[in-house]
């Protein structure tokens, strides 16, 4: 199938380019794509790549267009999220922990199949492709059928991110921190997933209190009903639970001073492979750090729960959301490290 993608090499300008898509396989299908959510994950990506061509793109949302001969539940027409890939068939997918699948580098971030087969061609040569099992960056996407997602009442550029950003958000708090009313948890980094997080909290009673050095994002949190700061470093309570989605090592180790006794820290965020921490502690105040990949997520189970959410008005994903052409990828980029957007969703268009 001929498609539009957005072409990545390195830190040059994204290229739309006529791409050649695969047909899918018996447990495949085609979506064609309605919107698509820009991630940090894309752009750490793509930096990664180097000059290597690729497609990426991985909160993909549209309607499914060609089914594989063995698909089942889906049918032509079927508006789907697409999140993350997983093999449903190791032991922490058959737990109902598909994040942490054993094949989950290789389904993800290999830029192929499984058995190494590519899935986009540009000018008829193989480019880096299936990223998080979809390279939604484009008009069309093949992917697992397992990966999709049907939603309805809900439009496309609010749903897309579901797949990804909303997601590892919302389970954080939903799926492993699971702070109660009257709480008070700790946000470091208010972008998409760490906002999320903070309105998910807010809806359960709890009292969040948010940092980040961005006023447009504090701005936001505080309309919200959170405490927003801009530093870590400003007077702060204790916490019952704290969230950093940043990954920067003196975020995590401030944030430990911060805990109460036998309170925990998640961290979503990817950075430096190695902290600093004052082990004893950690021993003495019976702390907890808690690494959590998708929000500890069954995709299938979450979304459709944050949809819900979402309809009867405790979930508020449309107010995050400014909506970008594909081919202004670039100013998307742009206007999110600036913060002037907390979550830019492209549009492929026909």
């Amino acid at each position: 199938m001929r498609i539009s993608a957005l072409l990545s090499r390195g830190e040059a300008p994204g290229e739309l380019v006529e791409a050649e898509l695969d047909e899918p396989r018996p447990d495949e299908v085609i979506v064609r794509i309605e919107a698509v959510g820009l991630c940090h994950t894309d752009l750490v990506t793509r930096k990664r790549l180097g000059e290597n061509p690729a497609v990426l793109g991985h909160e993909g949302c549209g309607t499914v267009e060609v089914l594989g001969s063995a698909v089942k539940g889906l049918t032509v027409g079927d508006r789907v999220v697409i999140s993350f890939a997983s093999c449903g068939g190791c032991v922490q997918c058959r737990a109902g922990l598909p994040g942490y699948c054993s094949w989950a580098t290789a389904l993800n971030g290999s830029g192929r199949r499984l058995d190494s087969s590519p899935t986009i061609r540009v000018g008829g040569k193989p480019v880096f492709g299936t990223f998080f099992g979809q390279s939604s960056f484009a008009t069309a996407a093949l992917t697992d059928a397992r990966s999709c997602v049907p939603v309805k009442d809900i439009p496309p550029e609010v749903a897309a991110p579901l797949g990804c950003g909303f997601l590892t958000g919302a389970g954080a708090v939903l799926n492993v921190l699971r702070p109660r009313y009257g709480d008070r948890l700790l946000v470091i980094g208010a972008g998409s997933v760490g906002t999320v997080a903070a309105l998910i909290a807010l809806s359960e009673g709890v009292e969040v209190v948010v940092v980040d050095p961005v006023a447009a994002r504090r701005a936001f949190a505080a309309r919200c009903g959170a405490t927003a700061v801009a530093s870590l470093d400003e007077p702060l309570p204790p916490v019952s639970h704290a969230l950093d989605t940043t990954g920067r090592p003196e975020t995590i180790t401030r944030a430990l001073t911060l805990l109460r006794p036998r309170a925990e820290l998640a961290l979503v965020g990817l950075g430096p492979a190695q902290v600093a921490l004052d082990v004893r502690s950690l021993m003495m105040r019976g702390l907890r750090i808690r690494g959590c990949v998708e929000g500890d997520a069954e995709p299938s189970v979450l979304i459709p729960e944050l949809v819900e959410r979402y309809r009867h008005g405790r979930l508020p994903l449309d107010r995050l959301v400014t909506t970008y052409a594909l081919a202004d990828f670039d100013r998307a980029v742009a206007d999110q490290r600036a913060g002037l957007t907390l979550k830019p969703v492209l549009l492929p268009g026909p």
